[in-house]
């Protein structure tokens, strides 16, 4: 599978679109475009349907982060409109509202699973065993030190703790049209914050700038896909990554993944609730187009089917972390209503 999963034929790139006022069937094939965690198992269902049903044409899917994707669903109703987001994260009540004015009314959300998120590095460099409180200390550009908020003065992991390699740190983290940036933010750099003896006498506005300001030294923001953020390691060992852990499986063999509060990421200690970086996987379908792009029905249900996306289906084999049959079946009676 590997990275290969980002190169299917499912996956092409999306041109951008316009808005059309008089939607009639002028377009035959479901248009999908969004997160780059949700890609490769949105990519295999696409596949999948296509051979499973000839009656309906292969589903065109393509990435953008799940902020570009929002905002391409939102651009309207019609032909020249995507008809599903992929999104790891929910959407914000600004997206929906975007949504709503430009008409797009009937927004389905459909939940299907889980992924982790994971800190990793060349399979041949040091061991880590991170703490949120580590990884703050490593990307923030102030830090408490001796009470008092200081430039970050560490250069090297073992400078913030000697458990840590002696590594000089650089860190690609996802940019922020990427939902994982958001789950970084609140379930790393935020706790991270909080664990790192900030000064008291912070404002809530200082406090949150210090939260959301990072390094420009040794921090990346990657604004593509994860194979972007691969690439990164590989040009630089010394580089720690942020990936999904589905990403992760399919490299493996030139991965070494971090420990987080001594949990290391799996499907297990995911599904487990064990693993404290983990996030629930959407996508978004578009009511208005349902009934005149043909199949958008007959995908939904089958991304949801027991085959497909539970527990011994063809996504976990691909990485995603099953949720529970009952919550499926929840969100599939929700769609259908």
């Amino acid at each position: 599978m590997k990275t290969a999963l980002y190169a299917s034929a499912a996956v092409i790139a999306l041109a951008a679109f316009g808005t059309n006022a008089a939607f009639a069937q002028s377009r035959d094939t479901i248009q999908i475009a969004g997160s780059s965690t949700v890609l490769p198992f949105s990519s295999i269902v696409a596949e999948e349907f296509g051979a499973i049903f000839p009656e309906f044409n292969t589903p065109v899917v393509g990435s953008g982060g799940t902020g570009g994707g929002f905002s391409q669903f939102c651009q309207g109703v019609g032909d020249n409109t995507i008809d599903i987001a992929n999104a790891s994260r929910p959407m914000r009540d600004g997206e929906r509202e975007a949504c709503n004015n430009a008409g797009v009314n009937d927004i389905r959300e459909i939940q299907f699973g889980f992924d982790g998120i994971v800190f990793a590095s060349s399979a041949n460099g040091g061991d880590f065993a991170l703490t949120p409180a580590h990884v703050f200390k490593a990307i923030a550009a102030k830090v408490p030190v001796d009470g008092e908020l200081v430039d970050n003065p560490y250069t090297s992991w073992d400078q913030i703790d000697p458990s840590l390699p002696a590594q000089p740190i650089v860190l690609a983290i996802p940019g922020s049209n990427h939902g994982t940036r958001e789950v970084f933010q609140e379930r790393v750099v935020t706790p991270g914050a909080e664990a790192s003896d900030l000064p008291e006498n912070l404002s809530a506005e200082e406090k949150s700038a210090v939260e959301t300001t990072f390094r420009q030294d040794v921090v990346v923001e990657i604004a593509g896909d994860y194979t972007e953020t691969l690439a990164r390691l590989t040009a630089d060992p010394n580089t720690v990554g942020v990936f999904g852990l589905s990403f992760y499986d399919q490299n493996r063999d030139i991965l070494k993944v971090a420990t987080v509060d001594g949990i290391i990421p799996s499907l297990e200690t995911v599904a487990a609730g064990e693993y404290p970086v983990s996030r629930p996987l959407y996508f978004y379908v578009k009511g208005e187009h349902i009934g005149t792009v043909p199949g958008l029905v007959e995908f939904t249900e089958y991304f949801l089917s027991e085959a497909m996306s539970g527990n011994g289906g063809i996504l976990e084999a691909a990485g995603l972390i099953p949720q529970p049959a009952e919550v499926t079946a929840e969100v599939l009676s929700a769609f259908q209503q």
